[in-house]
C-alpha cells in the first residue's frame, strides 16, 4: 500500500511536470506543405460605424495573426495566393453596458460582425464561410474617445483571433 502510493505520487508529480514543459503553438507546423500564402484584402466597412479606419484595424489585426501566428506569407493578389480569407465588416454597435447609480451609462458595449470566407485557391468551394463577432466595453465618464477606439480594437481583435483560429484548426 506504501509502494503504490509513493508510485503514484512519482507518477502524478511527473505528469505535472510534463504538462508544464508542453505547449502548443500554431508556428505552422500543421499547415498543408502546398500553402505558402494567404491573401488578405481590405474588408469593406458595411457598418456605417462613423469609424473611418475599422476596415484598416481589421485588415491589419488579419495579418498579424495570420503571418506572425504562422510561417504564411502574405500574398499581393488573389491569383498569387494558396489561401485567402475575404469579406466585409456588418455591423457595428455602441451601446450602454452598465449603468450607474444617477441612470447614466457608465460603460457603453461596442460590438463588431463580420461576414467572412475562408478558401484554398485549389478548391471550388470555401473551407467555411460564416460571421465572427466581438465586443468589448469601455468607460465612457473617463475617456469616451479614446475608449471607444481601444473597445473597437479590442473587439476586432477577437475576431481576427477566431477567424485564425477556425482556418488552423481545418489544418
Amino acid at each position: 500500500m506504501v509502494y503504490s502510493r509513493k508510485f503514484t505520487g512519482k507518477l502524478v508529480a511527473a505528469l505535472l511536470l510534463m504538462t508544464g514543459c508542453m505547449s502548443y503553438s500554431f508556428t505552422g507546423t500543421s499547415i498543408p506543405s502546398d500553402v505558402r500564402n494567404i491573401y488578405i484584402p481590405f474588408f469593406p466597412d458595411r457598418s456605417q460605424s462613423g469609424m473611418g479606419d475599422l476596415s484598416d484595424r481589421l485588415n491589419q489585426a488579419l495579418i498579424n495573426r495570420f503571418v506572425n501566428q504562422s510561417r504564411l506569407s502574405l500574398a499581393n493578389d488573389e491569383d498569387g495566393a494558396d489561401a485567402f480569407v475575404e469579406g466585409a465588416i456588418q455591423s457595428y454597435s455602441n451601446r450602454p453596458f452598465s449603468v450607474g447609480g444617477d441612470e447614466q451609462a457608465n460603460l457603453n458595449e461596442i460590438r463588431i460582425t463580420v461576414q467572412a470566407t475562408f478558401q484554398y485557391a485549389t478548391d471550388d468551394e470555401p473551407l467555411w464561410s460564416k460571421s465572427f463577432s466581438g465586443s468589448a466595453t469601455y468607460d465612457v465618464l473617463d475617456n469616451p474617445v479614446d475608449g471607444e477606439i481601444a473597445a473597437a480594437q479590442a473587439a476586432l481583435q477577437q475576431i481576427s483571433n477566431n477567424m485564425f483560429n477556425d482556418a488552423v484548426s481545418s489544418w
